[in-house]
C-alpha cells in the first residue's frame, strides 16, 4: 500500500507539472569583484574590477570600480626595509574594501604583479626580493580577501597584459551592439600594437603579419573565443628612470675627472648633483666602468637644453650595429618581425 501511495503521489505531481505553463527563467548574474596591484618600478597602483558572473565566450567583460595610487615609491625601493613594502599597501587596501560589499570580501581574488623594478632587484639581491614579496603576502593575508599571490611577471607577460589592456579599452576584441542585442567581434585589422614606457623597462607588443620565428618572443592568447598570436619584447634598462641614469653615467664617464658635467637634455640653468655610488647600485649602469671617477664623490650635472646634443647622446646608448644586415632586428641584436598596424 505504501508503494501504491508513492506512485499515486508521483502521478499527481506529474499531472500538475504537465498542466502548468512552463517558462524559461534566467536568474540575474551575480556581480563579482577582483583586485590587482600593479607594482611598477617607480610606484604601485591598486585597481578594483567588477564583472557579471556570466562570461562571453569564456572571457569576462569587466569594468573598473576603483583606482588607488599607493603612496611612496615602488616595492623594490624597500629592499633594505621589507616590512614597509607590505605596510605601504594598507591605505589602498582599506579603500578597496569600502567599495566592495562586505558579504563578498572573502570571495574577492587579489593579485600583485611586479615588473622590471623587482626584476632588477632580483638580479642584485635575490634574498631581498623574496623578503619584499613575503612581506607583501603577509600584509595581504591579514585582510578578509582571497589572496592569490604576489609574484614578478615575466617580460612576456608584462608586454602581453599591456597589449590586452589597450585593445580591451578600445573595444578591439569585442563590442556590444544595442541594435542586435549581442556582442560582436570587430575586424581583426582594428587590433592595435602597444608601446609601454615604464620606469625600468619598455615594451613593444603587436600582431605580426606572419608567424613569430623566435618562440621566446611569441605568445598565443585566447580571448572571447578567438586566438591571437603576438610578438612581445621587453627591453630591460630602457625605461625612463634607468635610461636617465644610464645617460648621466655616460656623460660623467666621458667628462672624467671633471665634477662639473654638461647635460644636453636638462633645461638650461637646471643643475642636479648626483652621487657616483648611485651608478653602482643598478645593474643597468656598469659601476665598474674604469672611466668613472674613483670613490663615492658627487658630480654636478649642468643643463644645457640642446636638443640635437641630447638626441646624439641618447643614440649612443643603443647598439644599432649589433643587428648587422638583418631586417628582422631592432637594436642590441634583438629579433623583431616587421611592424604592422597602428600603435598606442
Amino acid at each position: 500500500s505504501a508503494i501504491v501511495g508513492v506512485l499515486v503521489a508521483l502521478s499527481i505531481i506529474a499531472l500538475v507539472l504537465s498542466l502548468v505553463r512552463v517558462e524559461d527563467v534566467t536568474l540575474p548574474p551575480t556581480v563579482k569583484y577582483g583586485m590587482v596591484f600593479d607594482a611598477g618600478s617607480s610606484h604601485t597602483s591598486l585597481f578594483v574590477y567588477e564583472w557579471d558572473s556570466d562570461k562571453e565566450n569564456n572571457t569576462g567583460v569587466v569594468s573598473q570600480t576603483l583606482a588607488c595610487d599607493v603612496q611612496g615609491q615602488g616595492i623594490s625601493s624597500y629592499a633594505k626595509n621589507p616590512p614597509e613594502a607590505g605596510n605601504s599597501l594598507r591605505e589602498c587596501l582599506d579603500k578597496a574594501l569600502q567599495v566592495v560589499p562586505a558579504e563578498k570580501h572573502r570571495d574577492v581574488p587579489v593579485y600583485l604583479g611586479a615588473t622590471a623594478g623587482m626584476r632588477l632587484l632580483r638580479e642584485q639581491n635575490s634574498s631581498a626580493t623574496e623578503q619584499v614579496l613575503a612581506e607583501v603576502a603577509k600584509t595581504m593575508q591579514e585582510y578578509p580577501v582571497a589572496f592569490k599571490g604576489a609574484r614578478i611577471l615575466t617580460e612576456e607577460e608584462e608586454g602581453a597584459y599591456g597589449w590586452i589592456t589597450i585593445n580591451y579599452l578600445l573595444d578591439s576584441f569585442i563590442k556590444y551592439s544595442p541594435k542586435a542585442h549581442t556582442w560582436l567581434r570587430p575586424e581583426a585589422a582594428s587590433i592595435f600594437g602597444a608601446l609601454d614606457l615604464g620606469g625600468a623597462s619598455t615594451q613593444i607588443t603587436f600582431m605580426p603579419e606572419g608567424s613569430v620565428l623566435s618562440q621566446n618572443k611569441a605568445s598565443e592568447l585566447t580571448l572571447y573565443g578567438y586566438s591571437y598570436n603576438i610578438y612581445t619584447h621587453s627591453y630591460l634598462c630602457y625605461g625612463q628612470n634607468e635610461m636617465l641614469k644610464r645617460l648621466a653615467k655616460e656623460l660623467i664617464a666621458e667628462s672624467s675627472p671633471s665634477t662639473q658635467v654638461d647635460h644636453p637634455c636638462y633645461p638650461k640653468g637646471y643643475n642636479e648633483t648626483v652621487s657616483l655610488s648611485s651608478f653602482r647600485d643598478s645593474p643597468c649602469t656598469d659601476g665598474s666602468d674604469p672611466r668613472l671617477p674613483l670613490g663615492d664623490g658627487t658630480v654636478t650635472l649642468q643643463g644645457r637644453g640642446t636638443a640635437s646634443g641630447c638626441r646624439a647622446a641618447l643614440r649612443r646608448l643603443f647598439n644599432f650595429s649589433a643587428c648587422g644586415q638583418s631586417q628582422d632586428c631592432t637594436f642590441d641584436g634583438v629579433y623583431q618581425p616587421p611592424l604592422r598596424g597602428q600603435f598606442i
